[in-house]
């Protein structure tokens, strides 16, 4: 059987409309469709999809963003492209069946028999013997040969001889036929779990997305899914204790509302850990609800291991906090009190800041999140040596191993542990603007010494930028805090300053000592951003820290001295900085420190964290004390009755492609001719496909009808057409 690409020629009907019929039943056209199809799929799988779109906006800038949102790049598989290429393709593949399955399906069934002993000969792969005895004797000794063989066959009495005709192997061209369906039933699956059931019924029910934050149970009718939707993809947030009976529908434009036959209660959100602090395990304890009968199923869903019930499976996408209560300590980040107060909310609250808080007029902390567990790298990653200071020996092997394989692989140490929880939140001012917040409740080892991290961003895209705070010997910030708010106190900075100037400068030269005195004075203020003067001089904001210092230098000292001054100033602030912390001890009735390597790297620290604490931009610095979680699970809801339509194509294709590439069609004639000596025999083979396999197949099969013949084949070269003889045509259609 021929096989042409061209599609079903009409014999009637307009012109346009014939071309038009043959272009989409047409096997080219399928192929266009196919790598349409398989170009957009990659698309798909390289662009992620369904992303809030501000995402979009920042990883592409708002030229491309736009247009690729006009293309719907960003929901490929729902497009309304995409189900269009889906439908062109059922409908030409469907064609391509209809026009040659019925010729395949006549091809398997046909025996092939309108053959003669001419065109047999002609065969290039063909045997020629004399038996002995009668036809009907030689014929049945064949047809059992046959019968052995595999073959399944018929006789034939035509012209005087005796056509034996067997084929082998014809299930072959169902293999084709299946591959073909195998194409269409995926894509109706396809179609079946798509957008398009929704779609249509928001067509044709006036069904509307919601676009603003209501409670589920007030949203009207226009924005909700029957239990009867056929097919749906949404998700719900369960928090721990609660129980949800509803679905969220993502769509372009907002978000419609799935109703569902039960209820999810979740009684436990579970994660284990592997020793390093990564997560091992997942999974929530559930019991589902049924509306009707009432009745309550316990199950446990994890990663990868849903819970199916009522044609609706459940699986556990995500997991975030569920309204965890935090208890917290507000400690004052300006004015010259180190006052604190008890704080606290629960996550996605607000609670207003403390009124007597300098600058906390009309605040509002919002509390968005909260980790229990922190796996964080505390290695250096340089690769030469670990936190402990041993240097870090790679064999040749291991050298090579770091940097082969798996993308993903990194060559510098990796030192993973969990640091502990940590609470996220946003300080929103009265005009609107905030910035968000990640604290750590315990102190961090970085680079040896123990740190309090306190993470500031003003834009949620950016990383978080970390003011840390040394902790102290009972490893709490409240010596530092002391000592910030000692620094605001312009007494205790002039104490600290004639401290200084005494300490260092002999009490025999007093000019000395006054002038290093109203020096460490100045550097002070500077540095706690109480310098008006400069403020007024240069007609900038008031600035502290490190940067108020530079711009001192940069406006009063030469350049030819600016470094030099630098390193004096730095001094003297590091100095006077060791005994304004003594005095903040003495005010908080604690003795003072005895200068050794420890208290010197704390009083650094310190003067870093206060220089980065003028740009924290919040009145407070919250410290979690204590809390109690509440987590919650993400769920994602299916309804797909396509996944079996899926699974059966997937069968088809699989047997399809197995009975095309596995099973081979064969034919094999015999014409018998009586003679004077006896009967004459002609034997022919043909296959589809022309291997080694089937030569070797034409061998056996020739020398055992030698052997059950009891006869040699007449002919030395009886594998080889005869010069000038018609070409073989076995395996086309003009044996029939």
């Amino acid at each position: 059987m021929s096989v042409t690409t061209s599609g079903l020629q009409l014999k009637s009907g307009h012109r346009a409309m014939r071309r038009a019929v043959e272009l989409l039943s047409s096997m080219r056209f399928a192929i266009a469709m196919l790598v349409i199809l398989a170009i957009a799929s990659v698309i798909g799988t390289v662009l992620t999809q369904d992303d809030p779109y501000p995402n979009y906006v920042n990883q592409f800038g708002p030229f491309w963003a736009d247009i690729f949102r006009s293309l719907s790049l960003y929901n490929v598989y729902s497009a309304w492209w995409f189900m269009l290429i889906l439908g062109f393709l059922i409908v030409s593949v469907s064609l391509c069946v209809i026009r040659n399955a019925p010729k395949m399906i006549a091809d398997m069934k046909s025996w092939k028999v309108k053959v003669r002993e001419g065109s047999l000969r002609a065969f290039h792969h063909k045997g020629e013997f004399a038996a002995h005895g009668t036809r009907a004797q030689t014929a049945a000794l064949l047809t059992k040969l046959s019968g052995k063989l595999g073959y399944k066959f018929v006789t034939r009495e035509t012209d005087g001889a005796t056509l034996i005709a067997a084929k082998r192997g014809a299930m072959t061209r169902i293999g084709y036929i299946f591959a073909h369906l195998a194409i269409v039933v995926i894509c109706l699956g396809g179609l079946l779990d798509s957008n398009l059931p929704i779609k249509l019924q928001m067509w044709l029910f006036d069904k509307t997305p919601i676009r603003s934050n209501t409670v589920i149970n007030d949203i009207p009718p226009e924005h909700r899914m029957s239990q009867s939707n056929p097919t749906f993809r949404g998700y719900a947030w369960v928090p721990e204790g609660q129980h949800v009976s509803t679905a969220i529908l993502n769509q372009q434009d907002g978000s419609l509302i799935q109703d569902l036959p039960f209820s999810i209660e979740l009684n436990k959100f579970i994660v284990d850990y592997y020793s390093t602090g990564m997560p091992k395990l997942f999974a929530s304890d559930i019991v589902v609800i049924d509306h009707k009968t009432g009745a309550r199923i316990p199950a446990r869903v994890e990663v990868n291991k849903p819970f199916e019930y009522d044609g609706v499976s459940i699986y556990q996408s995500s997991f975030q906090d569920g309204g965890s209560q935090m208890q917290m300590t507000a400690y004052p980040m300006t004015g010259n009190t180190a006052k604190t107060e008890p704080f606290g909310g629960a996550i996605g609250g607000t609670a207003p800041l403390i009124a007597s808080t300098p600058g906390a007029d009309g605040q509002t902390v919002e509390f968005t999140d909260f980790r229990a567990i922190n796996v964080e790298n505390i290695s250096n990653g340089s690769g030469a040596n670990d936190v402990r200071g041993v240097a870090a020996h790679h064999s040749l092997k291991e050298a090579f191993d770091e940097r082969l394989g798996s993308g993903a692989k990194s060559s510098k140490p990796m030192d993973l542990h969990n640091v502990g929880p940590s609470v996220q939140y946003k300080v929103r001012d009265k005009d609107g603007q905030a910035r968000e917040y990640n604290n750590y409740m315990l102190p961090v080892d970085v680079n040896g010494e123990r740190m309090f991290l306190a993470g500031m961003r003003t834009n949620p895209d950016d990383p978080f930028r970390y003011l840390r705070i040394p902790a102290d010997a009972g490893g709490t910030v409240k010596e530092w805090m002391n000592l910030r708010a000692t620094l605001e106190n312009p007494t205790m900075r002039a104490q600290a300053a004639h401290r200084f100037a005494q300490r260092s400068v002999p009490g025999s030269n007093q000019e000395l000592q006054q002038h290093l005195e109203e020096s460490a004075s100045r550097v002070l203020t500077l540095f706690a951003g109480a310098d008006e003067t400069e403020g007024k001089a240069s007609n900038r904001q008031i600035v502290g820290g490190f940067q108020a210092i530079a711009a001192f230098i940069d406006h009063s000292i030469p350049k030819a001295e600016q470094e030099k001054a630098a390193g004096l100033l730095l001094r003297m602030l590091e100095g006077s900085m060791w005994d304004l912390w003594q005095l903040s001890r003495e005010q908080a009735g604690e003795p003072d420190v005895k200068p050794d390597a420890d208290a010197t790297r704390f009083v650094q620290s310190s003067i870093n964290a206060l220089s980065d604490s003028f740009l924290y931009g919040s009145p407070v610095y919250l410290q979690l004390d204590s809390f109690k979680q509440i987590q919650a699970s993400v769920f994602q809801l299916t309804r797909a009755p396509g996944k079996k339509v899926v699974y059966l194509g997937s069968l088809l294709l699989v047997l399809g492609i197995f009975s095309m590439f596995y099973v081979r069609e064969r034919r094999l004639w015999f014409w018998l001719k009586d003679t004077e000596h006896g009967v004459n025999v002609v034997m022919a083979m043909s296959s589809a496909r022309k291997t080694l396999d089937f030569e070797r197949e034409f061998a056996q099969t020739r020398d055992a009808v030698g052997v059950v013949l009891g006869v040699n084949p007449t002919d030395a070269s009886a594998a080889t057409a005869p010069e000038g003889a018609p070409k073989s045509a076995g395996s086309h259609d003009s044996t029939r």
